[in-house]
């Protein structure tokens, strides 16, 4: 589960041995560090399990991927022209692009957490509710969006819609009617693809922040036992 584990250190670092504050320069110990890290990609795992599964985006308002506000009147004009199902297909296909994209996070994810070391660890334990969700969105979100275009691309392209779309948000922020980086369909998908993914990290860290003590398990266990030595 994502980073339960960070608060549940947090009270063992405070109360471990009675009243006795421990410093948090104890986070340097190498396998509490390593806990941190398995911890991680668990919860890194779960989210993209999650929204990578049929319909983790189409049916989850939370995180769907609607068209822009900007060409929500276009969608009213195509529907009063008996051009709905073409519209509902863009929608369909830009939430499974999504979902296939985001299959692809984890790798890169669990990468990011390999390369954390004792001061990424401190400030995610110390840091506030979204500490983790930053650190991932910091230190990936170049990557991902290298990784998420391509698949984006090959879906998106299946809906002719797509072509028309991108022809008049292009022609649209020439004007400055629609946001420069919505002119492109694929651009746009990826971007709220990504958004997604950290909004889902971001839930699971501020819930798990909130009840860190449901969380126990083999990890947890190990690191504790670890600290208490």
């Amino acid at each position: 589960m994502l980073l339960r584990v960070l608060l549940v250190l947090f009270i063992a670092l405070t109360f471990a041995g009675g009243a006795r504050a421990v410093s948090i320069a104890d986070l340097s110990n190498q396998e509490t560090v390593q806990g941190l890290k398995e911890a991680l990609v668990q919860g890194a795992d779960k989210a993209v399990s999650q929204l990578g599964a049929l319909d983790g985006f189409l049916g989850n308002q939370k995180v769907k991927i609607p068209l822009p506000d900007s060409l929500r009147r276009v969608e009213r004009v195509m529907r009063m022209m008996g051009m709905g199902a073409q519209a509902d297909d863009l929608v369909t296909n830009m939430n499974r692009a999504a979902e296939l994209a985001v299959k692809e996070a984890k790798p890169l994810l669990v990468d990011a957490v390999k390369k954390m070391g004792v001061q990424d660890a401190k400030g995610i334990l110390t840091g506030g509710d979204d500490a983790a969700t930053q650190y991932f969105r910091r230190t990936t979100s170049d990557a991902l969006t290298q990784k998420f275009l391509p698949i984006v691309k090959k879906m998106t392209a299946k809906v002719n819609l797509a072509q028309l779309y991108n022809q008049y948000a292009g022609q649209a922020a020439m004007f400055g009617v629609i946001d420069p980086k919505d002119a492109n369909i694929d651009n746009y998908v990826t971007s709220k693809a990504l958004e997604g993914l950290f909004l889902v990290i971001a839930e699971q860290e501020r819930a798990i922040r909130k009840d860190p003590v449901g969380s126990a398990s083999s990890v947890v266990q190990k690191v504790f036992g670890a600290l208490g030595r």
